[in-house]
């Protein structure tokens, strides 16, 4: 049996810091920095979970978020799971966002090491 796929898409580096926790879980580790390149592989091979780092601007024109369009083209994937890192200050914005879009975790930065192990490996096993 071949180890789940985890795409981590690393807008700002959070997500990196993580690689290693990731594969010692048991999964291949995929990295990718841009979300077009990422929606590109979710749509052509959707990973097992999906991991990103989430933030909002006020200048972002038609949407809230860095991550929308990605969290849309992952809906059509439903095996896939969606953990975001976020900083408390944009929680309202996330609320908003996981409204309309599935979110299936998500993590304040700093991110407790721990807590990210337990969600990831709850994964695993279900």
């Amino acid at each position: 049996m071949s180890a789940p796929a985890l795409l981590m898409v690393n807008a700002f580096i959070g997500t990196a810091s993580f690689k290693k926790l990731y594969q010692e879980l048991g999964y291949a580790v995929v990295s990718e920095w841009s979300e077009r390149k990422a929606i590109a592989l979710v749509r052509k091979t959707p990973p097992a979970v999906i991991v990103a780092d989430f933030f909002h601007q006020t200048d972002f024109r038609d949407r809230l978020s860095n991550l929308e369009s990605l969290l849309a083209t992952a809906q059509a994937s439903a095996g896939t799971r969606i953990l975001v890192f976020y900083e408390s200050a944009h929680q309202a914005v996330l609320d908003k966002v996981a409204g309309r879009l599935r979110v299936d975790a998500a993590l304040t930065l700093p991110v407790d090491e721990a807590r990210l192990r337990e969600v990831l490996q709850g994964w695993l096993a279900a």
